[in-house]
């Protein structure tokens, strides 16, 4: 049978193609074995699915999470509980995924094993919180657990987003307002300053001379924008590239302190989730920084893996770190000595949400009259750019 794959090769870029094999699980052990990391895999229907019923979000993840945790826990049979979401489910692309979760599992394939064959939908951390709960037997408590976890992420992002809206519709108006004066009101005046003979100021000569580039080489600076967004994009595929964005995000001023500790929210509640579900420390400790978003804390979480694996506790490997502050390493410290660490992660990683919200409004505070300020000045430039030849234009003629 053919299969549709999305993959990244060696070289970490993304290819897709078709693939023969018996079902979705050999055709990802093919692609494994061939040197790739496997991201998607479906059969060919699964290509038309988009189109038909949109596509499978984050929300959607965790709704069939939830409702599988309260089946499962009323004593349906797995299988059962799939065929259930089937057969009520109107999103086309959402019910070929359920689609084929059902399959695997008829199949004889563990529910851990049918998820990873998904990776687009089900992450690594999804997948080892079920595999967890499948050699406990407590597969309906576990997925209730991760769809707490998927919804906490979900809210996390959602601050986040409408925290960082206002100021970017303010740099955006900014922007347009500029672009609207020096190509649309500028050049209606030139004329006008042109014939007079009047001595402008250097102001205003800037100003015209910028009108002038912009309307009359709009092609040049249309090809140097697409052309840098292009390059950034590029940039930031390479590993140099994303190495360099995410230590220049974590050293922005004002904004830098707050990516840190939205990193290290997510990372600890993985930890906390992970370790609390019975997920062995090393791997907990390696899902942990693949959920990080950024290299320089993956890195971290991997050095403290190796120095875990070298009989140190996670409390030392991230001692005297410039990534992790002090009083978190003391936290986990006492965790790690009263045996409790998964609650006292649970309690940080709940601390972490709080500051992050708190360093969240206190961003958007600041940021906000700085943009407004920023679209004065520009704006109010331009103006007395063209106020002032007025001005002199009204004192000659008195």
């Amino acid at each position: 049978m053919a299969y549709v794959y999305k993959a990244r090769n060696a070289l970490g870029k993304i290819i897709e193609g078709k693939i023969s094999a018996l079902d979705a699980a050999d055709a990802t052990q093919q692609l494994r074995r061939d040197g790739y990391t496997v991201l998607d895999v479906g059969d060919e229907a699964d290509d038309a699915a988009p189109l038909l019923g949109g596509r499978v979000s984050r929300r959607d993840i965790a709704n069939i999470t939830t409702q599988l945790a309260v089946m499962v826990d009323t004593g349906i049979t797995l299988s059962s509980a799939l065929q259930g979401l089937i057969s009520q489910e109107q999103n086309a692309k959402l019910k070929q995924l359920l689609m084929s979760l059902q399959t695997s599992v008829e199949g004889g394939s563990d529910f851990s094993s049918a998820l990873q064959n998904h990776p687009a939908y089900f992450d690594a951390t999804y997948v080892a919180l079920v595999r967890a709960s499948e050699a406990s037997g407590t597969l309906g408590e576990m997925l209730d657990r991760v769809a707490d976890y998927l919804r906490a992420r979900m809210e996390a992002r959602a601050k986040i987003r409408a925290a960082m809206t206002y100021p970017c519709v303010i740099a955006g108006l900014a922007l347009a307002v500029t672009i609207f004066l020096l190509t649309f009101i500028m050049p209606k005046f030139t004329p006008l300053f042109s014939r007079k003979g009047v001595k402008l100021p250097q102001i205003t000569e800037f100003m015209m001379a910028a009108s002038h580039v912009l309307v009359e080489y709009w092609y040049a600076w249309l090809i140097v924008v697409v052309g840098s967004i292009v390059g950034l994009v590029m940039w930031k595929r390479t590993e140099s590239g994303k190495r360099a964005w995410d230590r220049a995000l974590l050293n922005l001023p004002m904004l830098g302190p707050l990516f840190r500790k939205i990193i290290l929210s997510r990372s600890i509640s993985t930890l906390g989730t992970m370790i609390g579900a019975g997920v062995s420390t090393l791997d907990s400790l390696r899902l942990c920084g693949e959920s990080a978003g950024n290299y320089l804390y993956r890195d971290l979480w991997e050095e403290v893996r190796q120095r875990v694996t070298g009989g140190e506790q996670i409390c030392e490997a991230l001692a005297n770190h410039p990534l992790v502050p002090p009083t978190l390493v003391q936290m986990i410290a006492s965790g790690e000595q009263s045996g409790r660490l998964d609650d006292v992660l649970k309690r940080v990683s709940t601390f972490y949400d709080r500051e992050v919200e708190t360093s969240l409004k206190t961003a958007t505070s600041l940021i906000e009259p700085i943009m407004i300020g920023i679209m004065g000045v520009v704006v109010g430039t331009i103006g007395l750019s063209l106020l002032l030849p007025i001005f002199s234009l009204s004192r000659r003629a008195g």
